[in-house]
């Protein structure tokens, strides 16, 4: 979402300096997304824009080692796959922080049923997947939950696919302890913000062409084209120096990365109906280069808000009796080494010398 903000922001601010046509395109797709700010719930789904012999040839293009190609299985699942995600606030979504959201939902589906699923709604999450289609993409037998013993608890419903539920705050706590009081997350500071903004949408303004036009449904369409490396390593040069300051994890690309990027056009078209930001499509073929890809990109659908709920008959997993009971002494007996240790060379107590 704060990816979809920003690049609503960038665009919208981009076409000051552009033609007439910019400018409209520009204040168009900033109503939109100001609409999508002021809902209290929000609802999408992305999917690949591909298919599976598009997808085992950019798998062929990375020369992967033997034995470990993209199955066709995988491929196949891959090719349908699709994220639909749902966020609850009890503030407009552009006013709101980490507090104010009270539910999410997000739900990966496969041509051959739902993948895996995940909800949150107070202070519980709930989560449930399909082991076979697992076995499918990861191309390994997922355990077999009957073999398990009485200690797993609920970990067994985990493997025949059932809904089981956590709490939120115990996870937390679990996964604080013995950690000290961690240290603040980097952020910007508003002004800094505002700055960086201003920055992108020069890059944009001077690099992206944008069109305006309409199809038969009313549905009014604007489309932005650019040269990928181009684009990309303007945009990364004006962020590099905030790199401190930015979330965890948030890895920018280096300078070699940059330089082996494609400089192909990648075209982006959002799709507005009535003002409101219905459907973003992305082409990425032309990055592929040479690899024998047919059809390769991204498609964001918005449809209406839908509250989140929590699903009837969860069995409750219990984080301290699984991690300390079921993965302690009951594994022993199998042959678990209580001497293993983990990469830092600290003992592991009942975990096998390999688990780390």
């Amino acid at each position: 979402m704060t990816a979809t903000a920003v690049v609503g922001a960038v665009l919208a601010g981009s076409a000051a300096c552009g033609t007439v046509e910019q400018l409209s395109a520009g204040k168009k797709l900033d109503r939109a997304f100001e609409k999508l700010g002021k809902e209290k719930t929000l609802s999408f789904e992305l999917d690949l824009d591909t298919d599976a012999a598009s997808l085992k040839a950019l798998d062929a293009k990375s020369e992967p080692e033997p034995g470990e190609e993209l199955p066709d299985e995988a491929a196949d699942l891959l090719s349908g796959a699709k994220i639909s995600f749902t966020v609850e606030s009890t503030k407009p979504i552009e006013k709101s922080g980490e507090k104010d959201y009270v539910g999410m939902a997000m739900k990966v589906t496969t041509p051959d049923g739902d993948l895996a699923e995940f909800r949150q709604v107070g202070d519980w999450g709930y989560i449930r997947t399909d082991p076979k289609a697992l076995e499918k993409i990861s191309g390994e037998p997922m355990p077999d939950s009957k073999e398990l013993p009485p200690e797993a608890g609920a970990f067994k419903d985990v493997l025949e696919g059932k809904w089981v539920k956590f709490n939120t705050k115990e996870m937390e706590k679990a996964g604080g302890q013995g950690a000290g009081t961690p240290s603040p997350e980097p952020t910007l500071d508003a002004k800094t913000q505002e700055k960086l903004l201003d920055s992108l949408r020069e890059v944009v303004s001077r690099e992206v062409e944008f069109t305006t036009g309409k199809s038969e449904d009313g549905t009014e369409h604007i489309t932005a084209v650019a040269p990928f490396r181009t684009l990309i390593t303007e945009l990364i040069g004006e962020i590099r120096p905030l790199a401190k300051d930015l979330p965890p994890g948030m890895e920018l690309p280096t300078d070699k990365d940059l330089k082996d990027a494609p400089n192909a056009k990648v075209t982006a078209d959002f799709a507005l109906k009535n003002g409101e930001l219905k459907e973003v499509r992305v082409d990425l073929a032309k990055l592929a280069e040479d690899a024998k890809v047919k059809k390769f990109g991204l498609v964001l659908r918005l449809g209406e808000g839908q509250k989140p709920t929590a699903p009837a008959g969860a069995t409750e997993l219990d984080l301290e009796g699984f991690l300390g009971g079921f993965a302690g002494p009951s594994m022993d007996e199998e042959g678990f080494d209580e001497t293993a240790t983990d990469p830092e060379g600290f003992p592991v107590e009942g975990f096998p010398e390999d688990a780390a």
